[in-house]
């Protein structure tokens, strides 16, 4: 196994939390109403596009088209994005950092759209920190599609075989491998530290 030279994390349900149920607990306090909504109006089918570049207009026209009388919880899902969004895994952040601060080659990869990445960049300072970023709103690719990993590689140069991903998600873990890259599924930041330690990544 290669040697491991640049190490880069998903964000979503790694170094941040991520739950769109949130506010629409207290925006639709009924459960089976609110599953509805979920499972028919603001699926997450309809939010992976946001995450592959089409705009929170666009995708709010859309579904008010055809949900009409559901006009306002669409909106509401942009309008209360932050609070899906409520806090950082601190101890991820930690492994993140301290990588980073042993002189390691940290970079980030995610599904993400444009305007929230921005917005999450402004409230967890600790995103400016890993080398850069590859946001796939910017670039119009999503994980777990062979494009994107590829765009990583180039954009920042990276080898492939020196290169360690850390997703929460099986089928974005699955796509880096299949780039060439090694990868790991993260669960929690125990197991990861671990992770890192059996790579030889971490003392």
């Amino acid at each position: 196994m290669t040697e491991i030279r640049h190490i880069v994390f998903d964000i979503g349900k790694v170094l941040l939390h991520y739950d769109p149920s949130l506010p629409f607990n207290r925006l639709i306090p009924d459960e089976t109403e609110r599953q509805w909504f979920f499972d028919h109006v603001c699926t997450s089918d309809w939010n992976i596009e946001q995450d592959r570049g089409r705009t929170w207009e666009e995708a709010e026209a859309l579904l008010i088209d055809t949900h009409p009388d559901h006009a306002e919880n669409i909106r509401n899902f942009r309008r209360h994005w932050h609070e899906m969004v409520p806090h950082a895994y601190d101890d991820s952040v930690v492994l993140m950092e301290r990588l980073i601060d042993d002189g390691r080659d940290v970079t980030m990869l995610t599904n993400f759209a444009g305007d929230t990445f921005r917005e999450a960049q402004e409230r967890f300072a600790f995103l400016k920190r890993p080398r850069g970023v590859t946001v796939s709103a910017d670039i119009r690719l999503l994980k777990p599609d062979r494009a994107i990993y590829d765009h990583h590689v180039k954009s920042f140069g990276l080898e492939p075989a020196a290169t360690l991903f850390i997703d929460d998600s099986q089928k974005n873990v699955d796509g880096a491998k299949e780039a060439g890259w090694q990868a790991v599924l993260f669960t929690d930041p125990a197991t990861l530290k671990r992770d890192l330690t059996n790579l030889g990544v971490i003392a």
